[in-house]
């Protein structure tokens, strides 16, 4: 397959190098000193788990003049998405499918207003990666996939990325009902987000601490009351299944919104619990806990150091 990755961060860059050593056709959109290691030396990832690794990939900083390519998987920040599907346009076709492997739980949607609709595949991905230096990925754990249809079905697109990723050695879900999917890991990251980011400890300090392990648990609940009122279909169990994830997370790890807030950078915060928020207030579902996240990292939200 001809596959686009938008995004070459963590969890592009990870995936996209995994898919290019296994002999699948990758162009991917980078920039600046991390574009120009790629192009010299390869994509290098450094993994805890898989050990060191270098992919060819083929790295550009526009894909203006490409030949269209059957899927692109996007893994951008959601605040830039309207940009970066501008920017994949030239190489969406008319089967051409998007998998959006972004936070949050209405990509999907925007991806189908600006690039044709029915072309946003839902994803969720479950990998700890960043970049290291340009060009070098950093790969703590983890690295499975889940994805689908939004209608559900199992298209030849679908089925056929399911395959690349597999031979790959991608532990991959082509999911059925991918909303729910989306939905239950956005009520485990926007809580793991939320406390991190609040309290600036990691996963084992807000599990020894029970009123803040108390709190990260308040804000799972109040998302799966708030998809429920949105019409998401989740398990009876989900909350409690949401905490066990949560008490398997290793005792070190923040979250991409803490480091984001750390380094005084843009916060994904209205795609995480500026929407549930709202979603909250359009459904007349009480919020409290996750409002208490969104006002309090408010006055970050565009990148200021507090």
């Amino acid at each position: 397959m001809r596959i686009a990755v938008v995004g070459a961060g963590g969890v592009g860059g990870y995936f996209g190098a995994k898919l290019a050593r296994s002999g699948e056709s990758i162009v991917m959109l980078a920039r600046g000193p991390h574009l120009d290691a790629i192009r010299r030396h390869g994509l290098r990832v450094r993994s805890a788990v898989e050990g060191e690794t270098v992919a060819k990939v083929e790295a550009v900083e526009s894909f203006a003049g490409q030949p269209p390519v059957d899927m692109a998987l996007f893994c951008v920040k959601s605040f830039d998405t309207r940009s970066a599907a501008e920017a994949l346009r030239p190489v969406v076709g008319p089967g051409t499918g998007v998998v959006s492997l972004q936070n949050g739980v209405d990509n999907e949607d925007a991806l189908d207003e600006l690039l044709g609709q029915g072309t946003a595949l839902g994803g969720a991905a479950y990998v700890f990666a960043a970049i290291e230096a340009p060009g070098v990925i950093a790969h703590k754990f983890a690295g499975r996939i889940a994805f689908g249809e939004m209608d559900g079905r199992a298209t030849e697109r679908a089925t056929r990325l399911r395959d690349a990723l597999a031979h790959a050695g991608v532990p991959v879900e082509l999911s059925a009902d991918v909303r729910r999917v989306l939905w239950e890991k956005y009520l485990l990251i926007s809580a793991q987000a939320g406390m991190t980011s609040l309290s600036r400890c990691p996963a084992g300090v807000l599990r020894e601490t029970p009123e803040s392990w108390r709190m990260y648990r308040l804000i799972v609940e109040e998302l799966a009351a708030v998809a429920r009122a949105a019409g998401v279909t989740l398990p009876a169990d989900v909350v409690d299944t949401v905490m066990k994830q949560a008490a398997a997370v290793a005792p070190d790890a923040y979250s991409s919104l803490h480091h984001d807030l750390t380094q005084g950078k843009r916060l994904e915060l209205e795609a995480l619990h500026g929407h549930a928020v709202r979603l909250g207030q359009r459904f007349g579902v009480p919020t409290p806990m996750v409002f208490a996240v969104y006002a309090a990292l408010k006055p970050h939200a565009a990148g200021r150091h507090g």
